[in-house]
């Protein structure tokens, strides 16, 4: 972040224990009569903006659930930038690793219809030149974990990815005391959406092979992996192979190990979610709501799981299978009370919110 400014009174200063980098965007929305076509038109019976970016929605959500969370980002020296910043330091999350550059801040225009269904453009250059600095990488050795999003640029999570597997390396060598962070990635957005812009797909398969838990949702796996059914033969493939080598010490070991990691989850909106843990596929159903919004419902799902399988877990075989199924439903249930407000940050749960949604609906979680 060399010749560019940080925001540190956002934060405390501390190390999280889980760093989120990812953007801290200002969502602009239309509420539109109808999604247009092609040299078509529409009609914005309302415009508003709000807080988003996956990075910071994944950060918001685990402080709402009173976990600590820093965000690594980057944002505009602009109108757009300063906005997000106020907003920022109104959260619990830790801003001291979010620098202002001098490009025009990331945003999204989010046309919505009357239906729900959304339409999504993203512009400005501030998240995209993002970059780690030093202090960065050392709070990613402090950190629990470290969650990243396809919208990251390549180089960054390039760097992330190998400064995580360098600590896996030192913990094994005995070079260091403490334990590596776990990794978790979020495979958002199409491929064709990402050229250029974010984590290329060599980058994203060294994710699919090296993250603890990698979540991906129903556009981007079959975008990525060619469709559905493949994504999930081929992250249970790869999650196979690393559980079965998972004992043995190397570059290729992950920070948790046991039957049950490496763990994926792929997304299907209202149609639930598939779990693989260690190679072994599951179904979910999604709680059925009255949705409002589902715009970032994703994110909070993947804060959800972080929540209830990284921040705080244990990471041996302790954490059986009856957790992963426990992980997943409180998870949804984050998501499912997400989809009940308008837009993405307002209305994320508290953790007595979402014990109460499992408890109305008889839904026992476990720890």
């Amino acid at each position: 972040m060399t010749a560019e400014s940080d925001a540190s009174d956002g934060g405390s200063g501390g190390s999280p224990a889980v760093l989120c980098v990812g953007a801290a965007a200002i969502d602009e929305w239309y509420a539109v009569s109808n999604l247009p076509e092609p040299d078509g038109g529409a009609f914005a019976r309302e415009v508003t903006s709000a807080f988003g970016g996956v990075g910071a929605n994944v950060a918001v959500a685990l402080d709402r659930l009173g976990r600590d969370a820093g965000l690594v980002s980057r944002v505009g020296d602009d109108e757009y930038g300063r906005r997000a910043l106020e907003y920022l330091g109104e959260t619990g999350v830790d801003g001291t690793h979010v620098a202002v550059g001098d490009d025009a801040h990331t945003r999204s225009l989010i046309l919505r219809d009357p239906d729900g269904e959304r339409a999504i453009v993203t512009a400005g250059e501030s998240f995209r030149g993002l970059r780690l600095d030093g202090d960065a990488l050392t709070a990613m050795a402090d950190a629990d974990a470290v969650f990243l999003t396809a919208y990251t640029p390549d180089s960054v999570a390039r760097r992330a990815l190998d400064r995580v597997r360098s600590l896996r390396e030192a913990a094994e060598s005995g070079e260091s005391g403490s334990d590596p962070p776990a990794l978790v990635f979020d495979l958002s957005g199409s491929v064709e959406e990402l050229v250029g812009r974010g984590t290329e797909p060599a980058t994203v398969h060294r994710f699919l092979h090296e993250a603890d838990l990698f979540v991906a949702d129903g556009v981007a796996a079959p975008a990525f992996f060619a469709s559905a059914n493949a994504a999930v033969k081929r992250v249970a493939s790869a999650h196979t192979r690393a559980a079965e080598s998972a004992p043995s010490p190397g570059p290729e070991s992950r920070s948790r190990g046991g039957p049950t990691w490496p763990r994926a989850v792929l997304t299907h909106g209202a149609d639930g979610m598939t779990a693989i843990a260690g190679g072994e596929v599951s179904e979910f159903d999604a709680f059925d709501v009255e949705t409002v919004d589902a715009t970032g419902a994703g994110d909070a799902f993947t804060a959800g799981l972080i929540d209830r399988w990284i921040a705080g877990a244990p990471a041996g075989p302790s954490a059986d299978r009856d957790g992963v199924a426990g992980g997943v439903r409180f998870a949804a249930a984050i998501a499912a009370i997400n989809c009940t407000s308008r837009f993405t940050q307002p209305g994320l749960p508290t953790r007595s919110e979402v014990e109460a949604f499992l408890a109305d609906r008889g839904v026992d979680v476990g720890r």
